[in-house]
């Protein structure tokens, strides 16, 4: 129970707490990225692996970073005869 005071009047206000047995197990767990970065934070999911974070991610570094998604660049490639 919260209570407010104002000069005017004061007033409580109920606050409900979560209900029991409907939310997922909130724990700690690991993420790790392909380049090799490992972060700990907490998440309902145990164990995470990711393909790019933020330490590899090229808007977050600045470096350009080709990221081939099962050969989409070579038949890009292939289609417009842009093989040198």
């Amino acid at each position: 129970m919260i209570v407010f005071l104002s000069r005017e009047k004061t007033y409580m206000k109920v606050v409900n707490t979560m209900k029991e047995g409907i939310h997922p197990d909130y724990q700690q767990t690991t993420i790790r990225c392909a380049c090799g970065e490992v972060i700990e934070t907490g998440s309902t999911k145990k164990d995470i692996k990711i393909e790019i974070c933020s330490k590899c991610h090229p808007f977050y570094t600045g470096k350009q970073k080709l990221v081939d998604t099962s050969g989409r660049v070579d038949k890009f490639n292939r289609k417009f005869g842009l093989n040198q």
